[in-house]
């Protein structure tokens, strides 16, 4: 018989917009008066989406689905080239006080990134060194 081999791999869920037509049927059924209890579970939508599409269309008018909006963090550090320079200057110190000394407010997790991306490292010598008990 055959073996079967799991591979692991990481995957991100990113959750789909409904579709304009599923969120026109579902007001349309709130503005005959049935009540949102019913709607959620005609339509398979969660509560809060469906108050979202409420609140979006009284304050815009439209229950379009957003487009366009920011996914995963802002990039405080932009000038790679400055970034470069300012850890030359300051490489003898540690991500928090790297952190400080940058000239806009940033984590230290920040900098830690933005080490990661430039690839600096404090590692001078390989990980597998040879044993002193040989």
């Amino acid at each position: 018989m055959g073996t079967l081999v799991l591979l692991s791999c990481q995957v991100e869920i990113v959750p789909k917009a409904y579709s304009q037509d599923l969120r026109e049927k579902a007001i349309a059924a709130i503005d005959r008066g049935v009540p949102k209890s019913e709607v959620i579970q005609m339509f398979n939508i969660s509560r809060d989406s469906l108050d979202r599409w409420l609140k979006r269309r009284s304050e815009t008018g439209s229950i379009q689905a957003i487009q366009g909006y920011q996914q995963g963090h802002s990039h405080r550090i932009v000038d790679w080239e400055a970034f470069r320079a300012f850890v030359k200057r300051h490489g003898d110190k540690t991500q928090a006080e790297l952190a400080e000394l940058w000239h806009d407010p940033v984590s230290s997790r920040t900098i830690s990134r933005a080490l990661a991306r430039i690839g600096f490292t404090r590692k001078k010598r390989p990980t597998a060194i040879a044993s002193a008990m040989r």
